[in-house]
């Protein structure tokens, strides 16, 4: 039979040239210590050879921050700048697009396939309201062609068509909303603050008005006006009205102007 092994290696040495005690260990790290200062010595006693490792300078050894490099990471940068580039542009003309929606849409938080559906909706009815201004600047321009024309005019008034200053032609924009223009002769005309502070005393709104000089002797006011829910007026009858207010504004002007200058 085969004899167990030993619990512990000797490693070639016998048992009794193993040191068993503690007293024996700390006799001999003096000879430990000996032996390392003889091999530093025996270390520095040869010749040094330069190291075989490449040296690294310390400012080379950080990646440059230039595109001087690889050129397939030159190339990677370069997309990468030009796709931040299109899509800020991109995202400059949707927040344009999303701004000209109307109010209602505007207030939500679209994203930007949200902001092309409406967009897409929006703009045939923009196209209608087009149209639909078009016609009533057709039918307003064609309504003041007729009344200034004198042969449209019967008969008994073409004698007069010369001398009959103020011409007030109204037509209707919306269900209280109204387009006036006033022609008169630049002599007899009376200042345009004056014609909107009448009409505010008669109980229309101003909404938006402009004056003009045609041809030197021609004075235009063109007047937006709107009325009040209660109010109710036909074109003719809202000119008729319009036209005995303007002839009253201008009879006193024109006697305020005769007594200043006697």
């Amino acid at each position: 039979m085969l004899a167990d092994p030993p619990p512990f290696s000797t490693l070639g040495l016998s048992v009794e040239a193993v040191p068993m005690n503690h007293n024996q260990n700390t006799s001999n790290e003096p000879h430990i210590n000996s032996s390392n200062h003889r091999e530093t010595e025996s270390s520095e006693s040869f010749p040094r050879l330069p190291s075989l490792q490449p040296q690294i300078d310390p400012d080379t050894s950080k990646p440059s921050s230039t595109t001087s490099g690889d050129p397939e990471t030159v190339k990677k940068l370069s997309h990468n700048a030009s796709e931040r580039d299109r899509r800020k542009r991109l995202n400059d003309l949707f927040f344009t697009l999303r701004s000209l929606l109307p109010r209602n849409d505007r207030s939500k938080k679209l994203s930007i396939p949200g902001t092309v559906t409406c967009a897409l909706k929006y703009i045939p009815e923009l196209q209608k309201q087009v149209q639909k201004l078009m016609q009533r600047k057709e039918e307003i321009l064609s309504i003041i062609h007729k009344q200034r024309d004198p042969i449209n005019l019967p008969p008994k008034q073409r004698k007069g068509v010369r001398t009959s200053f103020p011409v007030v032609t109204a037509s209707q924009v919306d269900d209280r909303e109204y387009a006036i223009q006033i022609s008169t002769l630049k002599v007899k005309s009376i200042p345009l603050s004056v014609v909107l502070e009448d009409m505010e005393k008669g109980g229309f709104q101003i909404l938006n008005a402009s004056a003009f000089t045609s041809s030197g002797k021609m004075v235009c006011y063109n007047l937006h006006l709107q009325v009040k829910e209660t109010q109710v007026f036909e074109c003719e009858k809202l000119s008729q009205e319009l036209m005995s207010m303007y002839q009253s504004q201008e009879e006193l002007h024109t006697r305020c102007y005769n007594v200043d200058n006697l």
